[in-house]
């Protein structure tokens, strides 16, 4: 076995464009940790979300990887190992700047995902992430104020012909500050300095330790690219995005069940 641990992203890599995981990326699985290969989930959403995926995955125990790496889980027990966040000074600095600039905004907090309006973008986010938001009264700075809020993620929701001008306008105010980054091409996310998914590798090499250069990694999109150049193996979807096809091996689309190629010719 070339790759220890294999660690994939789960939107656009893992999960097809209908919501499914395909049977012969379930069984590359299966047959990758019957073999003694170690596989984790690595994704941007929060942790109620991907669980209720994980176990059509057959992994009912191991870690998961949430928030980009702000939260890692023991599958088994669900208890947070890892759980780092803004501090409410930083939450309240990003969201009142989106706030006035007036664009869709989610927070996290814990399992809790609040919006500052109910509309379509909303309604897609929740029937894919199979979560409900919640939509305050108040503005959301007021909420995070008076309640003290431990915010792990915000993100702006924009048309995809709008992504880039939000993601400048973001990196040009926090770029120093925070990590800015793409989920897809509808999400823009602002997460605390350092939480990434290269952190998650670091952590999981720790948990397991397997030195980072046995771990492979997949993904398709550009919050993906930290989590590549910290793994050993370096595996983009052909429809991932540009910026880590460059740095990756790239094998079939998402559609075509790219994460089990990897397994079955590089990890195996």
């Amino acid at each position: 076995m070339k790759y220890r641990m294999f660690v994939s992203d789960f939107d656009g890599t893992l999960v097809r464009a209908d919501g499914t995981v395909s049977k012969r990326n379930i069984d590359a699985i299966a047959a990758y940790r019957r073999a003694g290969g170690i596989f984790a989930v690595c994704t941007g959403r929060m942790l109620s979300s991907i669980r209720l995926r994980l176990k059509e995955l057959g992994l009912e125990e191991g870690l998961v990887v949430a928030f980009q790496g702000a939260q890692i889980a023991d599958i088994a027990t669900g208890k947070l190992l890892k759980d780092d966040a803004f501090s409410e000074e930083e939450a309240l600095e990003v969201v009142r700047f989106l706030e006035e600039r007036d664009v869709h905004i989610h927070i996290y907090a814990g399992e809790e995902l609040f919006a500052n309006r109910r509309d379509g973008l909303l309604d897609a986010y929740e029937k894919i992430c199979g979560v409900k938001g919640s939509v305050p009264a108040t503005p959301l700075s007021d909420m995070v104020a008076s309640k003290h809020m431990k915010v792990t993620k915000a993100l702006v929701m924009c048309m995809p012909e709008d992504q880039q001008k939000v993601k400048a306008m973001l990196e040009e105010k926090f770029g120093e500050k925070y990590f800015v980054t793409l989920s897809s091409e509808w999400l823009v996310e602002i997460m605390p300095k350092g939480q990434t998914k290269a952190a998650a590798i670091g952590f999981l090499s720790r948990y397991y330790h397997i030195p980072q250069g046995e771990i492979a990694a997949i993904g398709d999109q550009e919050n993906d690219v930290p989590m590549l150049q910290a793994a050993g193996g370096r595996f983009a979807v052909a429809s991932g995005v540009e910026a880590l096809r460059r740095i990756a091996t790239v094998v079939p689309s998402c559609e075509e069940d790219g994460v089990a190629y990897a397994i079955e010719h590089y990890a195996m």
